[in-house]
């Protein structure tokens, strides 16, 4: 099952989300207040162009440094290349198109929860006087230093930070992500485990922002549709022994078994089948869908499947990241890492401005936010029409982008993979 999910906004309301399923789609409805329209900037053509702000029209002379905080160590390291290949090949066709931009990019760690890395990282970048800063792709390692980061006036932007405190979150608007609330992930996770015929559930689960987040909507799902939680374990970053946990699941013997987790997979999940439980009925999620061809014995979690956000990778944009690292073995949030690139990159050319507030203003509206602009898919395009003054709406390689009043995307796609005798996973849906 692949699911679309729209999400509308109202400037009447907080974030709220309820889960709706309808003929075997999962939808969101997503309700959320206006954080203010900012007061447009001086315009030389000032056009009516509703809620949205002005463009200037004319050629741009723009120098944009930004900023990555993404895993090159850590429990999601696996996720760093992908990500650092997708902001690296935006960037190259910004400036390659040559259109009155530049854009630079200083790329540090993230590491994770259990290190003091990212603040380290975010404290260097903040020094080099750079606009906005794309990661981290950890929801608990954002939340480190998205106070840091959005006090200084620059722009947050999250590729793959999933946990729905985000959307209501106080962050001066200035923290935005191309990825989707876990309550859609868990959702369509604990939808499909129903489908395939499971009626008790057993999760695993990573005690942080994102585990608990995903492990309550795949719960809810999961129980809506009819099913039982038997078991639901946590664990903290760092642990290293989780005979506990994996005894407490396998003695409530539950059909299938949901790995909330992140590298930990690699250790847990021997550990499970091991025991005599069967690496079939397992279920992974984006935090550790991963090629295990290397880590597995031969078959280990043959038929198991997982959740992943994004849609179907273009063949064409696979080439073009494997141009930029031939040694990319993962493409997960790659898409989406390439998009808020694109994204910053566009709000900073709409703006004439790299500083990270103006950024931020525009930022919702280069994405169709505002309900304007003319559909595009390439930066080139995009700049061209916004030189001659007019509203863009960038559409992107991880779909149709549309930022809301809370730096939320509204509509999303979610992945159903499985994964094949040699422990790689490929789309099923």
């Amino acid at each position: 099952m692949s699911v679309f999910a729209k999400a509308t906004a109202s400037r009447s309301a907080r974030a709220a989300w309820t889960g709706v399923a309808l003929a075997g789609v999962s939808a969101l409805l997503l309700t959320a207040c206006s954080t203010g329209t900012p007061t447009p900037s001086a315009s030389e053509e000032p056009a009516d162009t509703g809620d949205a702000l002005p463009i200037e029209a004319g050629a741009r002379d723009l120098t944009l440094k930004v900023g990555t905080i993404l895993p090159q160590s850590g429990t999601l390291a696996f996720l760093g290349p992908p990500e650092e290949a997708g902001v690296a090949l935006a960037a190259k066709e910004i400036n390659d198109a040559d259109l009155g931009i530049s854009v630079e990019v200083v790329y540090r760690d993230s590491g994770d929860t259990t290190t003091d890395i990212a603040t380290v990282s975010v404290t260097d970048l903040l020094s080099q006087d750079v606009s906005a800063i794309i990661g981290a792709a950890s929801s608990g390692v954002s939340f480190t230093v998205i106070d840091q980061i959005t006090a200084a006036g620059v722009v947050q932007f999250s590729p793959a930070n999933t946990s729905p405190d985000f959307t209501d979150y106080e962050d001066n608007g200035l923290y935005f992500r191309t990825a989707p609330s876990d309550l859609l992930q868990g959702e369509v996770l604990g939808t499909q485990i129903a489908e395939d015929g499971a009626s008790t559930l057993g999760l695993l689960v990573l005690n942080d922002p994102y585990g608990t987040g995903l492990a309550a909507a795949t719960k809810a799902a999961f129980e809506a549709a009819g099913g039982e939680v038997v078991a639901e374990e946590l664990f903290n970053t760092g642990d290293s022994n989780f005979d506990a946990q994996l005894s407490s699941i396998k003695a409530a013997n539950p059909d299938s078994v949901a790995v909330i987790t992140f590298d930990e997979a690699k250790v847990v999940v021997p550990a499970l089948v091991g025991s005599g439980y069967p690496g079939d009925q397992l279920y992974f999620v984006d935090g550790n869908l991963a090629d295990y061809s290397a880590d597995f014995a031969p078959g280990l979690i043959a038929g198991s499947k997982g959740t992943l956000p994004g849609p179907k990778l273009e063949d064409d944009f696979r080439d073009r990241m494997l141009a930029v690292d031939a040694n990319l073995a993962d493409f997960s949030y790659g898409p989406e890492s390439y998009d808020a690139m694109m994204l910053i990159a566009l709000a900073a050319y709409a703006a004439n401005s790299t500083e990270g507030t103006d950024i931020g203003e525009y930022l919702r509206q280069v994405s169709g936010g505002s309900g304007d602009g003319e559909k595009v898919t390439t930066f080139a395009d995009a700049a061209a029409l916004l030189a001659d003054g007019q509203q863009v709406d960038y559409d992107g390689a991880s779909g149709p982008i549309t930022l809301d009043e809370n730096g939320d995307p509204t509509e999303a796609t979610i992945g159903i993979y499985e994964y094949g005798d040699d422990n790689k996973y490929t789309r099923i849906n």
